[in-house]
């Protein structure tokens, strides 16, 4: 992973207090208010989520992998797989989790589905298959891996990186 900027990293943070502190602090404090606790657990929270941006944000791919893996399944747990909505991919942890993961769950993901991970419409989709820049699906849709690889390539461009093409990235706002 290429880095990224401070701001990524603030909006990364304040996205995991908020989902933390609301999916699951909050539900402890209804059930067992007990304050002590509680602030030290909002405590804990405030560090943790400056730990894990930095890993989900950090050059290591298995730590991130893992750290998303684990907030997933805290954050949205289920008997069914993880199917987030069109705006979730556009939170800062739904942008990550594209980049590093694609989607976390599944191989393919539908044409809607691909253009909200990349932040395209549904016929953008369709040109970067045409185009070759992302990967039909044998099922349908498209290859969740291939969405996270052009995620890569576009966030390599916008960092100034090669990303191959012989483009800096610089001023090139195709997808």
């Amino acid at each position: 992973m290429t880095a990224y900027s401070t701001a990524d990293h603030v909006a990364l943070v304040e996205d995991l207090r908020r989902l933390v502190a609301s999916r699951l602090i909050d539900s402890v404090e209804i059930l067992l208010p007990v304050e002590p606790a509680l602030a030290a657990l909002r405590e804990r929270l405030r560090i943790d989520a400056e730990v894990w941006a930095a890993q989900l944000l950090g050059p290591d791919d298995r730590l991130a992998s893992g750290v998303l893996a684990r907030l997933i399944a805290a954050l949205y747990p289920g008997d069914s797989g993880f199917d987030p909505p069109a705006d979730w991919w556009r939170t800062p942890l739904g942008r990550v989790t594209a980049r590093r993961l694609g989607h976390p769950t599944v191989e393919n993901v539908p044409f809607a589905q691909a253009g909200a991970m990349l932040g395209i419409t549904r016929q953008g989709v369709h040109d970067l298959v045409r185009r070759g820049k992302l990967t039909g699906h044998p099922a349908g849709g498209v290859s969740a891996d291939s969405v996270r690889d052009r995620l890569a390539v576009l966030h390599a461009s916008s960092n100034g990186s090669d990303d191959g093409s012989g483009r800096s990235g610089r001023g090139d706002s195709r997808v």
